[in-house]
């Protein structure tokens, strides 16, 4: 049987496979510490399980409208209003499986093959790979330490061309937790929508900002910028549901919209109605649960920050927002590759390499482990990078 062009052209996730590989090594006895989880590290809280529970020995486990119920996108668009300032209505959210399947939606929906997609990189790996799968072309524009790996207005003008269809925006951002500032936003926000570029406004980790600071969606900076924009978000983030893959998208473009919804009703049709009554509980009775996360993830982030510019070899930047510290290794004089190949089998700690997010002088470490975990585990770091470089 021979394979299309499409599948043969995805690239397997490196992530999962280092994940895999730590697994196996922990299986088989070895004391693993692992800094590449790109999921909290907390347990979902427990009245969004008891509403779950509730769901299930209601009957609620039947199929709903494919793209979600009319109580959960109600209450999407009430969180939109009070955290962003955003006004929709319940006919323009899709809720999917989650915020990937959510971005994976969207491309679908808008790209021809040949258009091109901006993405900044660093990028969350699956971007190109989504652009790929819509025979569509990724075009990256390059960030590094010293832009605080952000695009400035005058990078993204040298990027567009006739082709260009879309821009992605994520901030905070995944894999170096970098966040836009207001007025970068709306500069980007008014090129894009001059030029009639669809903007992708990913913000998954819009709760997990640090300093103080407060998420600002690119979506609110004017009324032609909201017209242009599709907003991406979840609840795997905020309310530590990874498993529970729940995601959604806003957008005042009704034809998008029904685009989307006829495209999730031929593949995936509806999230999971148990999900569903869990997500809903989760954005209707937050309480202080995020407050108490956010908090958590800032004392490591500030532990981590301090212990890595320290180490001979490596430095990086302080985080505004998610969990993640993307680790610069270029006075190491190693591929980010080896460097994680090294790190699991020499000092068994697992971290990934920057590589898969566009930069192989970096490699990401994921803080959303426990701070005895991070402390052990950048012990082992400090030590074989000591020892190597």
């Amino acid at each position: 049987m021979k394979l299309s062009s499409r599948a043969k052209s995805v690239s397997p996730s490196l992530t999962l496979a280092i994940t895999a590989k730590a697994k196996k090594m922990k299986q088989e006895g070895l004391d693993i510490v692992g800094f590449g989880s790109g999921e909290p590290d907390f347990d979902t809280p427990n009245h969004i399980k008891l509403a779950a529970i509730k769901a299930i020995q209601q009957g609620f486990t039947k199929y709903t409208a494919e793209s979600g119920t009319d109580e959960l996108k109600k209450a999407i668009c009430d969180k939109f209003h009070k955290d962003n300032g955003l006004a929709y209505n319940p006919s323009q959210i899709v809720v999917s499986c989650g915020a990937k399947h959510s971005l994976y939606n969207i491309i679908q929906a808008v790209c021809e093959k040949d258009d091109e997609v901006i993405i900044p990189s660093p990028y969350w790996l699956s971007y190109p790979e989504m652009v790929n799968l819509a025979e569509a072309k990724p075009v990256f524009i390059e960030t590094d330490d010293s832009s605080g790996f952000r695009i400035s207005a005058s990078c993204l003008k040298k990027a567009i061309t006739k082709k260009t269809k879309v821009l992605i925006i994520n901030s905070p951002s995944n894999p170096t937790g970098a966040i836009y500032s207001k007025e970068t936003l709306k500069e980007l926000g008014k090129i894009a929508a001059e030029k009639g570029i669809l903007i992708i406004s990913d913000e998954i980790y819009e709760k997990i900002i640090f300093d103080g600071n407060s998420h600002i969606s690119i979506a609110a900076l004017g009324e032609d910028i909201f017209k242009n924009t599709i907003v991406v978000n979840g609840v795997s983030k905020s309310f530590a549901m990874t498993g529970w893959r729940i995601g959604y998208l806003a957008s005042p473009n009704n034809e998008l919209v029904t685009a989307i919804k006829n495209i999730q009703s031929h593949s995936t049709s509806n999230p999971a109605s148990i999900s569903q009554m869990a997500a809903l509980e989760a954005l209707k009775n937050s309480g202080t649960i995020i407050d108490e996360m956010r908090d958590e993830f800032e004392k490591r982030r500030n532990y981590i920050v301090e212990r890595i510019n320290k180490i001979k070899g490596l430095s990086c930047l302080r985080p505004e927002g998610a969990f993640y510290i993307f680790c610069s290794i270029h006075k190491a004089g190693l591929s980010s590759i080896e460097v994680s190949d090294r790190l699991l089998n020499e000092a068994m700690v697992a971290v990934v390499p920057g590589k898969v997010f566009g930069s192989d002088k970096h490699i990401r470490l994921s803080f959303a482990t426990s701070m005895e975990n991070i402390k052990k585990g950048i012990d082992r770091i400090e030590e074989w990078f000591n020892k190597n470089c």
